[in-house]
């Protein structure tokens, strides 16, 4: 039971109040700027730290150290979005902190070598970019469903596109999935800001939930994703 106005609501009712949706993306967003926090600590840590460095990654490429904190996040999602319903709000929470820690080692070994400067300004774009694309899908009043769906569809051809990429070894092609990306993680981080706020709307999880740390990992992958497309035009080497 929850007070609110001198009355005791029922936690459902508690949800539904004015603000509580605010209260439930606002924890999204918190749990999302956290988590890209953590990334960029971790990444700043791998570029500081030469031991650490050269056991992530080694004159054949990554080391098995490396290939285990660039694989495990994938298992990290698999287990947060296939279980969020039985995961408590700090499990979720404690895994989501897991799976950035990890994707900031993966990230800072492939910004060994490149500009300082470049990156930050990147990060820079691609925050502005990201606040107002996630405004616009909050704002707007027309269905992004549709969107969603084609979007999910290019997303699969990216992916099939960069698997083939990792044999062509092809620049042009790289660059072509790169500008793809961009659009592709602009698109969604608007469809999801926008499903996001009709999942309250729906079934009125607490800011608390797994739901809402469910909600910070889509939209972190979308910055990540679109902060990387970004960078594969804007980073320079040293």
């Amino acid at each position: 039971m929850r007070h609110h106005g001198g009355m005791s609501l029922p936690d459902s009712d508690y949800a539904r109040r004015p603000g509580g949706m605010n209260s439930f993306l606002g924890s999204v967003f918190l749990q999302m700027a956290a988590s890209v926090a953590l990334s960029a600590a971790a990444a700043v840590l791998v570029l500081k730290v030469e031991a650490l460095q050269a056991a992530l990654f080694g004159p054949a490429g990554l080391t098995v150290l490396g290939w285990v904190v660039t694989l495990a996040p994938l298992g990290l999602v698999i287990v947060i979005g296939a279980g969020v319903e039985g995961l408590s709000g700090a499990a979720a929470r404690g895994l989501l902190a897991l799976y950035a820690v990890l994707v900031g080692l993966s990230v800072g070994v492939m910004f060994i070598g490149l500009a300082g400067a470049s990156i930050v300004a990147t990060f820079l774009i691609a925050a502005s970019a990201f606040m107002v694309l996630g405004f616009i899908g909050f704002t707007t009043e027309r269905d992004l469903s549709g969107l969603g769906s084609f979007l999910t569809i290019v997303l699969v051809g990216l992916v099939v596109a960069m698997l083939v990429n990792l044999f062509l070894r092809s620049a042009g092609l790289d660059l072509v999935v790169a500008a793809i990306g961009i659009l592709l993680f602009a698109g969604l981080t608007a469809y999801d800001t926008q499903r996001l706020k009709r999942l309250y709307e729906e079934q009125s999880p607490m800011s608390g939930s797994a739901s809402a740390s469910l909600g910070a990992l889509t939209l972190y992958l979308d910055f990540l994703n679109l902060f990387l497309s970004l960078l594969r035009f804007t980073g320079r080497r040293r």
